[in-house]
């Protein structure tokens, strides 16, 4: 890395700009380490988001116990990010710069599009909480929560989530490692406060079929690790080529599952404890005091808590969206990639803020998340086996007509042939209150009629269906093209990249 001392521009530095976007990473800046890869991830894991996630999954009407198997099982997702995160080391590049190879130069822009969207769907649920946390403060402080004031919160919650991501990389790991200590404790007395009033046979729980055990394991899987996997190279390329395999899948998984099955679980359980609040209306939040578990000098310091938490999360989302807008082949710089980003997060936040449900947007928007993400990272997965972990990393960043991943018009058909079987099995196994025709999700729709379909009316295994589906396909089909073939890496051999 180049010397903080000198006149020359530097990579990523804390509190630096970082002035890389997509291009390739050189070897001479790759500073970091698997543990550094896992300080941040757990800085942005022992977060409110995970609280809350843990007390919705209460309302399918599980019991604790049967909440915390989910929230295990659900969680052991985070092993497909570190997984997610090999390509980075080994290129120097984003995962969309990665996926150029999966999908071809110029069809990976589609997938980037989809990847974009979510970005900035997540960004938007953690606005929607800050603007919440906010509130409940603002009713604690005797002022009237009106439209001006949502508006004005949501203003400045966007101009202060801009900041992390407007540095970059080694800002974001340095200020999220500082916040692992101090949210440990916060979650801990928030755990003894909780823990008194619930026991592990508490909540509904009665009848429970596997149809509402698969809704359920629907919903934590996506919204623990899948959900991530698409942004895992984005972070760990930083990481020398050489870096442990072993070590950076491990340092993502412990940095990640551990803390987020605790957080989860204190959420559930708090959601017993509380007991007969509302955590499904357009501000979760408000449940904290529907009881007497925890007291208002502490909701009020839970929430100023969740606030700083929420910045640090969204930074990671808002980085990854910055770095994907330019995978879509816009001529921006990050720091410009970035503020577009928030601009636009301003607007749909003001939207979502003053017309919406939370849980209902949040399980529409889950739902949708599942049906290009599950069979998107078994694609890229088994790409990633099929080529031995090797790329051609030149081509990655410049693509263009003699590229190795020009393919077809640019266009990996294998790729696109995969992805749309796998999206296709997510939605007929989908079950969702997005509005689909009935043909398009028939576990869902079908009502009991003594057939097969009817035996799994209201499941979803669209998670499941979508990976395993898209991940055959592609390696029958894209061995049978011969599109995907392993090459050496040459990434030692490239001269450092023009800094964007």
């Amino acid at each position: 890395m180049t010397d903080t001392h000198s006149n020359l521009p530097v990579g990523d530095l804390p509190f630096h700009v970082e002035q890389h976007g997509i291009d390739l990473i050189p070897a001479s800046e790759r500073w970091a380490r698997p543990r550094d890869l896992g300080a941040l991830w757990a800085g942005a894991s022992i977060n409110v988001e995970y609280f809350v996630y843990g007390a919705l999954l209460m309302t399918f009407g599980f019991s604790i116990s049967q909440a915390l198997i989910l929230i295990v099982i659900g969680n052991l997702s985070w092993l497909l990010v570190g997984l997610c995160s090999l390509q980075g080391p080994t290129t120097g590049t984003t995962t969309f710069g990665v996926n150029r190879a999966t999908f071809g130069a110029r069809g990976s822009r589609g997938l980037a599009l989809f990847n974009w969207v979510t970005l900035i769907g997540f960004e938007i649920e953690g606005l929607i909480l800050i603007v919440g946390a906010s509130l409940v403060l603002a009713n604690q402080g005797g002022l009237h929560p009106g439209t001006p004031l949502k508006v004005a919160i949501v203003v400045v919650a966007v101009a202060i989530q801009t900041l992390l991501p407007l540095f970059g990389h080694a800002t974001m790991t340095t200020v999220l490692r500082w916040l692992i200590a101090p949210f440990i404790v916060i979650f801990g007395v928030v755990g003894l406060l909780s823990i008194g009033h619930g026991h592990l046979a508490a909540g509904t729980g009665t009848g429970v079929t596997w149809q509402l055990w698969s809704l359920g394991l629907a919903f934590t899987i996506t919204l623990s690790g899948l959900s991530w996997t698409e942004c895992g190279n984005d972070f760990s390329r930083y990481l020398p080529a050489s870096t442990s395999k072993a070590a950076t899948t491990g340092w993502v998984f412990l940095g990640t599952a551990l803390p987020q099955i605790c957080v989860m679980a204190i959420g559930a359980i708090s959601f017993v404890a509380i007991g007969g609040a509302d955590w499904t209306g357009a501000n979760p939040f408000t449940a904290l005091g529907g009881g007497h578990v925890l007291p208002a000098w502490f909701i009020s310091v839970f929430m100023i808590a969740a606030i700083v938490q929420l910045f640090g999360v969204n930074s990671l989302d808002l980085y990854s969206s910055g770095v994907t807008l330019q995978a879509l082949g816009l001529k921006l710089r990050r720091p410009q990639a970035v503020l577009l980003d928030s601009a636009l997060c301003l607007i749909a936040t003001l939207y979502a803020v003053l017309s919406s449900s939370f849980a209902t947007l949040l399980r529409d928007f889950v739902a949708l998340v599942i049906v290009w993400i599950a069979p998107w990272c078994a694609v890229f997965l088994v790409d990633w086996v099929l080529r031995r972990g090797h790329y051609e990393t030149a081509d990655l960043r410049f693509g263009g007509p003699s590229s190795a991943y020009a393919t077809t018009g640019g266009v990996n058909v294998a790729g696109f042939v995969a992805m749309g079987a796998g999206m296709l099995a997510a939605l007929l196994t989908l079950n969702s209150t997005v509005p689909l025709p009935s043909w398009l999700h028939p576990f869902a729709s079908a009502t009991a009629t003594g057939h097969a379909l009817g035996a799994m009316s209201g499941g979803d295994v669209s998670v499941f269906a979508g990976m395993l589906v898209a991940g055959i396909v592609y390696l029958l089909v894209g061995r049978a093209t011969g599109v995907v073939r392993p090459t050496s890496p040459i990434h030692d051999q490239l001269s450092p990249p023009t800094p964007r």
